[in-house]
């Protein structure tokens, strides 16, 4: 993307999250998202260089705001004292009010978890799940170091269970109604207990 701000980027975010968030990438129209943000397709074509392109900066968007989100809320509770376990359920807890606050990029995030084209998995899903295991091991490492795990289970076993069980978790909740706002807060809960009563103290 051209790093440029233009006249009606707002108006083309809009567009672009009403769109993918209403259709799977395969089905999704540009040329619907440049009508209805109201810009030429030159201009789009100078910002963008397709539709891939524009996924992936809505998507960047999107995460970047539910970070800058959590991270805020998070420096505002008061973490001492808590182990992985409480630090993992206020996450969810706090992704709980971001998607009530910012419902469009939620509806956006919940439809990339679904996607199953070729084309966003190869590249997107794979860099997505790439970043998000390596902030995984560093607090797996931490809750380790502070003796958050029952100390009957190697670290070994540790990371790779963690690892597999996070990897998989939209594979373990992927029916239809896993999706909605009400049942992901209530199977993180129930996961994140599982976890805890697993491999806890």
């Amino acid at each position: 993307m051209n790093e440029n701000s233009f006249k009606r980027k707002n108006e083309l975010i809009e567009a672009a999250l009403d769109e993918f968030s209403a259709h799977n990438y395969e089905k999704a129209s540009l040329n619907k998202i440049i009508k209805n943000a109201g810009i030429s397709k030159g201009l789009f074509y100078y910002h963008f260089e397709g539709k891939k392109a524009l996924y992936s900066f809505i998507l960047e968007t999107a995460a970047g705001n539910q970070v800058k989100f959590i991270n805020k809320d998070m420096r505002e509770q008061e973490l001492k004292d808590k182990d992985i376990f409480e630090d993992l359920k206020l996450q969810f807890e706090i992704s709980g009010k971001f998607a009530a606050a910012h419902p469009k990029y939620y509806k956006f995030i919940t439809m990339f978890l679904k996607e199953n084209s070729n084309e966003i998995n190869n590249d997107l899903k794979s860099a997505v799940e790439s970043s998000n295991n390596l902030l995984l091991d560093q607090l797996i490492k931490n809750a380790i170091k502070n003796g958050d795990f029952n100390k009957r289970f190697s670290n070994e076993f540790i990371m790779k269970i963690m690892r597999y069980l996070f990897t998989n978790y939209f594979e373990i909740f992927n029916e239809e109604g896993d999706y909605e706002l009400e049942n992901i807060l209530e199977n993180a809960k129930n996961f994140v207990d599982f976890l805890k009563y697993g491999l806890g103290k």
